[in-house]
């Protein structure tokens, strides 16, 4: 999902990433960044940090809350330490600056696809470790 207020920017990105493959949406607002999680899972976000109705990283644990797995990075034409300090302390995955390389954009999405691949993959075995411990534990009583 692209959340961003700029319309351009949705588009141009909303092209480059459906043509690597990906399915994208997009969102003009907090507001329907929002609605649209509750309403279906997305893997990856990209927030623009400034948004008509909310700040991108006061978004972040809205979000969180509607779609805890989700990747989500922090897109501003901001750049600050502190903006980024609060990014990642609200949740962030990955912060980057405007004016956007896409192929800086597109090595960031696939490393934070990447890492929810790992992070799924370490929550299934942590599963299949706890049953068959738990079975064990039967078995023995």
């Amino acid at each position: 999902m692209i959340v961003d207020d700029d319309e351009s920017i949705r588009k141009v990105l909303k092209a480059i990433l459906e043509e690597k493959g990906y399915r994208v949406d997009t969102a003009d607002s907090g507001k329907k960044a929002i609605e649209k999680t509750e309403k279906a899972f997305y893997n990856l976000a990209l927030i623009d940090i400034r948004l008509p109705d909310i700040e991108g990283v006061k978004l972040l644990s809205k979000i969180k809350e509607t779609t805890p797995k989700m990747r989500k990075v922090i897109i501003t034409g901001y750049p600050s330490l502190q903006n980024a300090v609060e990014a990642v302390n609200k949740g962030a995955d990955a912060y980057i600056i405007k004016p956007l390389n896409i192929d800086e954009v597109l090595a960031l999405i696939e490393e934070q696809l990447k890492k929810q691949r790992e992070e799924e993959k370490f929550s299934e075995e942590k599963v299949a470790e706890f049953i068959e411990t738990r079975i064990k534990q039967l078995e023995e009583t």
